[in-house]
């Protein structure tokens, strides 16, 4: 479990939520109370999609985040355009790591500017600021 101070600072910047593991687990789960973790999901996917080097496990890779996340109907489908859709599905047959990029920062940009400060505003989100005092109940005695 963070600090308060450790959590006050995911306030800051979304990247800051973004680097902390905790802040990551909180928004993850802050997101799932909101049935819209597969946007966080397919973040982290294409953020270790492009530190992939093989070149075949590029192309495996790519063809997994299109399944799970792009295509229609996919299990985890994104709120993405069609035109985004569209050229992720022509970029995947020669797959480089910037295959996913405008989705990635659409989606992104997205959490940014709707969940995070949903997030920030939060019971779940307050709770974890709350420097709590120690009590005797707290300690179990």
């Amino acid at each position: 479990r963070p600090s308060p101070e450790e959590a006050q600072l995911w306030s800051e910047a979304f990247d800051e939520l973004l680097a902390n593991k905790y802040g990551l687990a909180a928004f993850r789960a802050f997101l799932k109370s909101e049935f819209c973790e597969e946007n966080i999901e397919f973040w982290l996917a294409c953020e270790d999609f492009k530190k992939t080097k093989s070149p075949q496990k590029l192309t495996s890779k790519a063809k997994k985040i299109y399944n799970d996340f792009i295509e229609k109907e996919a299990p985890k489908e994104i709120n993405i355009d069609f035109q985004t859709k569209n050229m992720i599905a022509q970029n995947i047959q020669e797959a480089t790591h910037t295959c996913f990029s405008a989705a990635q920062k659409r989606v992104y940009s997205l959490m940014e500017n709707n969940s995070y400060p949903r997030f920030l505003e939060s019971e779940f989100y307050q709770e974890l600021c709350k420097k709590t005092p120690i009590t005797r109940a707290a300690q179990g005695t």
